[in-house]
């Protein structure tokens, strides 16, 4: 009975169904959300650099030291790691969804505590990072020249002496990444004539 309203009538039926969309469109951004949910995990990530190794020596004298102390941390859902050939490690530890972040981060600091000692000594005096991190990124911000006197070069090199830790200083930052950066070189020939005199 009430289908054969709408068959007759198709225009009343292409006018409800637009209405009924609509008001869904203008309700979605009427919702409230519930005490912002937590829906992403905690992310929090260790970072190390060995100089002058590489993957399978980083892996073997860095890695498995610290992978052995941080397994079976609380509440920690899984873990995964990286080794660069340039010396560079990171381990990225993923927490269960409600637990506190800063809690979390003192447990695995704790962890890496037991680990240093098994680590070398390069590593040990260049440090640990850990920092908090989110599995998405916040932000994108784009700098450009305006009047395009300033090449990427120029810019890349600024922000990340300018910019980068100012914006790591504000609450709620944990890492800034500088996608594309360029960074300066020299390329310096020697005269060992006047070198050795």
């Amino acid at each position: 009975m009430i289908s054969r309203i709408f068959i007759k009538r198709p225009r009343f039926a292409a006018v409800i169904s637009i209405v009924i969309t609509l008001l869904g469109i203008i309700s979605i951004f009427k919702i409230p959300v519930a005490q912002y949910p937590d829906i992403t995990p905690p992310v929090i990530m260790v970072s190390a650099y060995y100089p002058g190794a590489d993957a399978q020596t980083v892996a073997e004298t860095v890695a498995a030291p610290i992978e052995e102390e941080v397994n079976g941390v609380d509440n920690m859902l899984y873990m995964s790691s990286t080794c660069g050939n340039d010396g560079t490690y990171v381990l990225t530890v993923t927490f269960a969804v409600g637990t506190n972040p800063d809690i979390d981060q003192v447990n695995l600091q704790n962890r890496l505590q037991l680990a240093i000692p098994r680590l070398p000594k390069e590593v040990v005096d260049i440090g640990l990072s850990v920092r908090k991190r989110s599995s998405s990124i916040m932000a994108a911000i784009s700098f450009y020249s305006v009047s395009g006197k300033r090449d990427m070069l120029f810019l890349s090199n600024y922000v990340s002496r300018y910019v980068r830790d100012n914006l790591i200083r504000l609450r709620g930052i944990s890492d800034v990444i500088i996608f594309g950066e360029k960074e300066y070189s020299m390329r310096v020939w020697i005269d060992p004539n006047k070198l050795s005199s």
